[in-house]
């Protein structure tokens, strides 16, 4: 929110609403995921994955998200296979690093792609979703006329054998990893919901869909329109308030029908494993881009269905979305809502990316980020990957690849800084600016503020950030790249500031090192054009 505050040249200053958070846990102290998720198929072999650890290492990563497939886990029905989650465990503690492993079940990118052999085979008893009436499988024309099929979200069969996998998975990591934690998070399924229509058009879907809603869910639906994307509320205000899909929720009916079996689908799922060992759990989502449901996945945990699924499924404890538009800030705004907290299991690999690593942990208090592909980090895009990342000629940081040294710096530095930052989550003592956000430069801390200057004549560069933590009243630790800045008082009984003290250094072992004591005209300037960590302490007067 703005404050009533303004600098001395007038303009506001920007502030942050402290929110409730859930911090993932690591050796019994508070964990930011600085994380790198690998490419699909490279967590199926310990000896491929090999190189991709000691590359997280050089990153400075702390953790890795890696997939768990159902078919590799149980290639016969009844008969499971936990080799490589075992092998993956202990590459991971020899590097000393955590893990999140991604269940690729039966939802992956809204397919079925990694359900296993007996499923996929057997039709009848695992029902593929009718996206038009009688068809098993169609043609996506919005994706050059990609083959499509996927599982019904209205299959109990396929829900209650997927459930039992994960189930089976879950209870193994307990019995292999319960004492040392090295598995910290689980993603349930991968982007799942239904492409090429809005709902699913089977005799059995279009029955459920005429069928009555259950009570309790509209009435959670008209008592939680406040956070609703707009359409959707409209819809949900303006429907009947009960009788059937289309009568309680009118034009937003078949995307919340499809969210709601989504998420009933994944909770099932989610609670059967969470009974057997309760981590942490989360969700990813295809962003919906302001397409049409059925375009992305309809039914997937879009933030415009979040109220859907905070509703149907309570076991999941974070919303995640995949991040490749160039939007980025505004995406991560959509799904902060409803206490949700921030993390990203999958974004690009281009110039922005260390910026917005060191941005959501500022300003957004995320628990996790993580570059998707990050073992191909630092080489140039293939036509595929330009395409994925929105690469955009008119902006040459989305055509660039995401410099390692510089990746490793920031990991290493957000790192060592980790108990200190995790003291402030939740708190306005942690904030952040970032080039992408030109209007919002400022931050405030009390009787003290920082403008940042990022599109300065001097400044070329466009990958400008400044993060900055309050240690006490005058004292202030600052991560800054790519730009100036200028500290200021907030207090109008004591208008002027001064810099006592200015030290660019690092922190090794918890504890601050100095490297140098900048003054003169390192003072008078403050631009930093590569990486650097400060400690500043300011006096205020009249």
């Amino acid at each position: 929110m703005r404050s009533d505050l303004t600098n001395e040249e007038g303009i506001p200053l920007e502030t942050v609403t402290p929110r409730n958070h859930l911090l993932l846990q690591a050796d019994g102290s508070p964990f930011i995921m600085l994380a790198g998720e690998v490419h699909n198929s490279s967590s199926s072999s310990a000896e491929y994955m090999e190189p991709i650890w000691k590359k997280a290492a050089e990153l400075g990563m702390n953790s890795l998200l890696l997939p768990v497939t159902w078919e590799m886990v149980e290639p016969e029905e009844g008969t499971f296979d936990f080799r490589i989650v075992d092998e993956l465990i202990d590459q991971a503690r020899r590097y000393g690093m955590k893990i999140g492993f991604l269940w690729f079940g039966a939802w992956k990118n809204a397919q079925c792609y990694y359900a296993p052999a007996w499923v996929k085979t057997d039709t009848v008893r695992f029902r593929r979703a009718e996206v038009e009436k009688g068809k098993k499988k169609i043609h996506l024309q919005e994706f050059h006329g990609m083959p499509y099929t996927t599982l019904s979200y209205l299959c109990e069969a396929t829900n209650e054998a997927d459930a039992n996998a994960f189930r089976e998975l879950m209870l193994h990591i307990r019995s292999v990893d319960e004492q040392e934690r090295t598995v910290i998070v689980v993603q349930v399924e991968n982007e799942p919901g239904l492409q090429g229509a809005a709902r699913e058009h089977s005799a059995a879907a279009d029955a459920a869909f005429e069928s009555a809603v259950p009570q309790p869910f509209v009435e959670y639906m008209r008592g939680h329109t406040s956070t609703m994307a707009a359409d959707v509320r409209q819809a949900v205000e303006s429907g009947a308030g009960s009788g059937n899909w289309m009568e309680a929720f009118g034009e937003a009916a078949e995307e919340i029908f499809s969210a709601y079996h989504v998420a009933s689908y994944i909770e099932k799922v989610a609670a059967a494993g969470k009974e057997v060992y309760s981590l942490p759990l989360m969700v990813n989502c295809w962003l919906d881009k302001g397409d049409k449901p059925g375009i992305y996945p309809s039914g997937g945990p879009v933030s415009r269905m979040m109220e859907v699924w905070k509703h149907c499924a309570p076991s999941i404890d974070v919303i995640a979305p995949d991040i490749y538009v160039q939007n980025f800030c505004e995406v991560c705004d959509d799904y902060v809502k409803m206490d949700n907290p921030l993390f990203i299991p999958e974004t690009a690999t281009h110039g922005y990316a260390g910026p917005r690593l060191v941005y959501v942990i500022g300003h957004y208090h995320a628990i996790g980020y993580s570059p998707f592909g990050f073992e191909d980090m630092g080489k140039p895009f293939t036509a595929i990957e330009s395409y994925l990342f929105g690469v955009d000629v008119g902006d040459p940081m989305l055509g660039t690849p995401q410099s390692m040294e510089e990746y490793a710096w920031y990991n290493r530095t957000l790192g060592s800084m980790m108990p200190l930052l995790t003291s402030k989550y939740g708190t306005t003592d942690l904030q952040a600016t970032i080039v992408e956000r030109p209007e919002r430069d400022t931050m405030v801390f009390g009787e003290y503020g920082f403008q940042t200057w990022m599109k300065l004549p001097i400044l070329s560069r466009k990958d400008g950030v400044c993060l900055v933590l309050k240690k006490a009243k005058d004292e202030f630790y600052i991560l800054a790249n790519g730009c100036a800045i200028t500290p200021f008082s907030a207090n109008p009984q004591k208008p002027h500031v001064d810099t006592l003290s200015l030290e660019e250094g690092l922190f090794q072992q918890g504890e601050w090192r100095m490297a140098r004591r900048l003054n003169g005209d390192d003072v008078a300037r403050m631009r930093f054009e590569s990486p650097t960590l400060l400690k500043i302490k300011l006096f205020g007067y009249q």
